[in-house]
């Protein structure tokens, strides 16, 4: 599903930038450009010039709540007989100067780093405007002591350009939430200059006023699977040229080992992209973008989810048995008064549920059966066998077994994960929803204890060892507590 109203909360709570921040960010520019304006660079300076994803409006908020780079260029004429080393040397003199930057400054290759513990930093690199050709702009390269040929401008407007061709800020948004899912992700190498470039020459004129970019999912789904068809006939690291200086190869850093990661990377998310969009299920639609976002999108659904389990319910009863039915009390007075036909068809699919992670194997999977054993504690003193939505007393532990068609263990060339996943009020009061996969405690088999009133879930997934494919999930087994 789209989920529009949740991709655009996403992006404003957890993705852009906020405006305060934003604020504070053109405050420091602002007395930076003042300073070094007032300073002896003054004869010098032509103009000062936002940079990067700052200036292509693409900058978002640091995923570990750390310190955000901005990038800022002050275009200077050249000076006699100053070589490249000599702008970044002189320019940290500058700040070293004032008792303002003097502890805030480092230099590097190509910047001088104004940082401000805690919020920002900001990159200010020198560019020198016409030293051997008249309007040529070039930035200083201080360990080789070189200058080197740049076109920030121009590259800036060949981003709003086919910012434009999608409308309504969409190629910005979606850059942003494919920045935000590598930095959360940490799974592949690749530059914010090169992301976006790739990004960037996927989108054409032909794509103006086209349904498939016409909101941030679509948008996404769209561009995120020519990235990936476009990466897939790649599979020896190509240049990846600026689009206003051919000779600069956004790509040239990038190993060939990490190329082919992010090739393979891009592929398996573009499958988790193309599974949450295609999906019809809201609930489902939400873990399965957040297998691919983060917990954090539509982070507000979990509770809200977690306790409607009793009304869906309660409303399937209503709608058998009329108005007059007796719907009072929660899901287990339910399921005492009606049975199984309680459980509504969208139960087993909670937005907190995470997502399998694995690949899956092709064909038609291996059958999966749960059978679960009660016990007056773990491992002692078994009481029975139970079955899935039999009514159980808290304060018992649960054994559950993962087993073959014949009623078999698997053998251990394969691992069996479980995912356990609360309901109803009681478990969210404790913040004991649960959901994520677990381990088995020996092969094949996981001890849980019985302690909040509702019905539970709990989930098989059988991994092969040998290539890490899912090759089979069970039915939901439910665990009903009074």
């Amino acid at each position: 599903m789209k989920l529009l109203n949740h991709f655009g909360d996403f992006l404003k709570d957890e993705v852009n930038l906020n405006q305060t921040r934003i604020g504070s960010l053109e405050t420091s520019i602002d007395a930076i450009e003042a300073y070094i304006d007032g300073s002896e660079w003054a004869d010098i300076i032509v103009d000062w010039v936002p940079q990067g994803s700052w200036a292509h409006k693409t900058i978002i908020k640091p995923v570990d709540k750390g310190e955000f780079d901005a990038d800022l260029l002050v275009y200077v004429n050249p000076v006699e007989g100053w070589e490249a080393k000599d702008y970044i040397n002189d320019l940290y003199a500058q700040f070293r100067a004032s008792d303002t930057y003097r502890e805030m400054v480092r230099r590097w290759s190509h910047c001088v780093t104004v940082t401000y513990a805690n919020d920002k930093k900001i990159d200010v690199a020198p560019c020198v405007v016409g030293r051997l050709v008249n309007g040529q702009l070039e930035v200083c390269n201080r360990d080789a002591n070189v200058f080197e040929r740049t076109e920030p401008q121009q590259y800036t407007a060949w981003l709003i350009e086919r910012n434009g061709w999608t409308g309504s800020n969409t190629f910005r948004k979606v850059t942003r939430l494919i920045k935000y899912m590598r930095d959360i992700k940490t799974r592949f190498t690749c530059s914010s200059v090169l992301l976006t470039t790739m990004l960037g020459e996927r989108v054409t004129s032909q794509d103006s006023g086209q349904a498939y970019v016409a909101d941030v999912p679509t948008a996404l789904k769209t561009i995120f699977g020519r990235w990936d068809d476009w990466l897939q006939i790649n599979a020896t690291k190509p240049a990846v040229r600026n689009p206003y200086l051919w000779n600069e190869d956004f790509a040239a850093g990038l190993a060939q080992e990490q190329w082919t990661n992010l090739r393979d990377k891009i592929h398996t998310y573009r499958q988790w992209v193309d599974e949450a969009y295609d999906e019809p299920n809201q609930n489902e639609s939400i873990s399965k973008w957040r297998r691919v976002f983060g917990d954090k999108f539509a982070k507000n659904v979990d509770t809200e989810a977690a306790v409607s389990v009793s009304k869906a319910a309660a409303n399937i009863i209503t709608e058998s048995a009329g108005a007059l039915a007796d719907v009072a009390g929660d899901l287990i007075a339910l399921l005492k008064r009606y049975g199984g036909r309680v459980i509504t068809p969208d139960f087993p699919h909670l937005p907190y549920m995470r997502q399998p992670k694995w690949r899956r194997s092709p064909g038609q999977g291996i059958a999966v059966n749960i059978k679960a054993s009660l016990y007056q504690s773990k491992g002692y003193n078994r009481i029975r066998d139970v079955q899935s939505l039999e009514l159980l007393p808290a304060g018992r532990a649960i054994e559950f077994r993962a087993v073959t068609a014949t009623g078999l263990p698997f053998p251990t060339d394969f691992d069996v994960q479980w995912r356990v996943t609360n309901t109803d009020e009681e478990a969210r009061q404790r913040g004991q929803l649960r959901g994520g996969f677990e381990s088995s405690d020996t092969h094949g088999q996981r001890w849980e204890t019985l302690q909040y009133r509702g019905v539970h879930i709990a989930e098989a997934f059988v991994i092969r060892k040998q290539d890490r494919s899912l090759v089979g999930v069970s039915k939901p087994f439910y665990v009903a507590i009074e």
